[in-house]
């Protein structure tokens, strides 16, 4: 596969960054064609640490998940609105590559594994511990930055399956409220709910909880989010929002990159499929739905990498609204708290 070509200076990336949240829609276009050949040249870095993460993975995790994402239009625009300050061509998440571990002896492995960098890539300043140092809203994960030869920042996040449980259940949740509970924007009860159940989930991982809950024993923290569970019907209606991805018929050939578009008023997410010698129509393809969205169609857009639809579907559950995975954790919460009330109880039934 070639590597698409960097036409422009990284200049001209910042000015198109500076163009696309100001006010002058004449400058739109040309901005937004300079951003997709800059995120475009993200893709065969990514593809060359993916390769070192698997091999690692074979040895520490054999089951973890992994994906990889150019990041979003939207997302680059509310990155860039909320830090005035920031230039496009030194913002190091618009290629991303996220490893699913089982448990946080593994995510540890894996970043000590990296913390040099490797042959081809430096690690760089801009990581961040978001598991011993939580986020307010609750995210958890471990953020590593690295820079490949020719300049292209990559983001590695690295999180247990219970912190990527939680992580999809607040996308979900936070697509049909409209706001962006993840950059703790949106209501406060549903800002406050997930930033309990992370806390909470942190005592099942034995890791440091929210500062807002730290003066809770464990059983007052499990027994207050089961409450707000059961106040917001929480449950019921994340279930009611998953969605089956709906399949195009080639799909079902052996495609690298995926792009997902999910339709937020038929709640149907359509998979479009493409062979790596393909990634540049891809490219075209999510620049073209991109455009869709900018003009007010009721759609989310994302293009991903992974070996198959059904990898895909574990990565990158949120798109298809599905939080099955968050309701277990609840359920695990649930007996740990009755465990806590009633060990005799446990005891006896042993």
């Amino acid at each position: 596969m070639a590597k698409v070509e960097f036409k422009y200076s990284k200049n001209a990336v910042n000015k198109a960054g500076t163009a696309l949240i100001g006010n002058d829609s004449s400058l739109h276009d040309e901005a937004k064609t300079i951003l997709d050949n800059w995120r475009a040249c993200h893709v065969a870095p990514l593809n060359s640490f993916q390769t070192s993460l698997r091999l690692k993975l074979k040895q520490i995790d054999p089951d973890a998940l992994v994906s990889q994402r150019l990041k979003r239009m939207p997302s680059i625009i509310s990155k860039l609105e909320r830090n005035p300050g920031m230039n496009l061509a030194r913002m190091q998440d618009i290629g991303g590559i996220r490893a699913v571990v089982s448990n946080m002896r593994e995510v540890r492995a894996l970043e000590s594994y990296y913390k040099n960098g490797t042959r081809v890539f430096t690690i760089v300043k801009g990581g961040k511990d978001y598991i011993n140092y939580p986020k307010e809203s609750g995210y958890r994960s471990v953020h590593q930055i690295f820079k490949c030869r020719n300049g292209f920042s990559i983001e590695l996040q690295i999180r247990t399956q219970i912190q990527h449980s939680w992580a999809t259940a607040v996308e979900t949740m936070g697509t049909f409220l409209n706001h962006s509970l993840k950059s703790s924007e949106g209501p406060e009860e549903w800002l406050k709910f997930f930033s309990l159940a992370s806390s909470a989930f942190a005592v099942l991982e034995s890791t440091p909880r929210i500062d807002e809950y730290q003066k809770l024993t464990d059983e007052e923290t499990f027994k207050l989010l089961l409450e707000k569970e059961k106040e917001l019907n929480v449950i019921n209606k994340l279930s009611g929002f998953r969605v089956v991805a709906k399949h195009i018929s080639n799909d079902r050939k052996n495609g690298k990159y995926h792009l997902i578009i999910l339709d937020l008023d038929t709640k149907m997410a359509n998979i479009k499929s493409f062979e790596a010698k393909h990634v540049h129509i891809a490219n075209e393809k999510y620049s073209e739905m991109e455009e869709e969205v900018r003009k007010g169609k009721n759609i989310q857009v994302v293009l991903v990498a992974s070996e198959s639809v059904s990898a895909l579907k574990k990565a990158y559950p949120s798109y298809f609204l599905d939080s099955q995975y968050f309701f277990k954790n609840l359920e695990a919460v649930r007996k740990k708290l009755l465990k806590i009330q009633n060990p005799k109880g446990n005891k006896a039934s042993k």
